[in-house]
């Protein structure tokens, strides 16, 4: 999995972005904060407090300590431009839900995606195409969450992106 998010970190520095993440310097946030510093470009890390010595807060990047998890998490939506997510555990799944939430409820309009290798995204697709078939989302708002398998494909994705506004969350006879 390290190489995609490798393969992330040089597409976001030929581009010229910087790279918001969590501060970390392990796992694959560690792996992609490593590339984009390596190829010259700026790394933003936000990490609470707590977590500065439990996650091993990255020595290379620009860091924010912040007190709270919701505090991390506000932060980091207001410094980036789009929001991506590699394959991981709680926490990127915690993150790339309030972002996705967010942006249904209209309080922010940033992109969002899914950086997936080898299938591993596809159980959560699947599970959301799920809910709406059963109703519980609205077909505009699972299109909220972009996918690919290829950085430069799914920023291009991304950037052409266009946010979409829904009057309701859910139909009157769903009601």
């Amino acid at each position: 999995m390290a190489e995609i998010a490798r393969e992330l970190a040089r597409e976001i520095a030929s581009r010229e972005w910087g790279l918001v993440t969590g501060g970390g310097s392990v796992g694959l946030m560690g792996v992609v904060s490593d590339e984009v510093l390596a190829h010259g470009g700026e790394v933003i890390g936000v990490m609470p407090r707590h977590l500065v010595e439990r996650e091993i807060s990255h020595p290379g990047v620009d860091l924010h300590v912040v007190d709270t998890m919701h505090t991390r998490k506000a932060l980091m939506y207001d410094l980036a431009d789009m929001v991506v997510a590699l394959p991981g555990g709680y926490g990127t799944l915690d993150e790339l839900f309030e972002a996705l939430t967010w942006n249904q409820l209209g309080l922010h309009t940033k992109p969002t995606g899914l950086l997936d290798q080898d299938g591993y995204f596809a159980p959560l697709l699947e599970f959301l195409n799920g809910a709406v078939t059963g109703g519980f989302l609205q077909a505009e708002h699972r299109a909220l969450l972009l996918h690919g398998s290829s950085a430069s494909t799914l920023l291009d994705d991304l950037l052409a992106w266009q946010p979409i506004t829904v009057s309701k969350w859910i139909s009157e006879e769903d009601r």
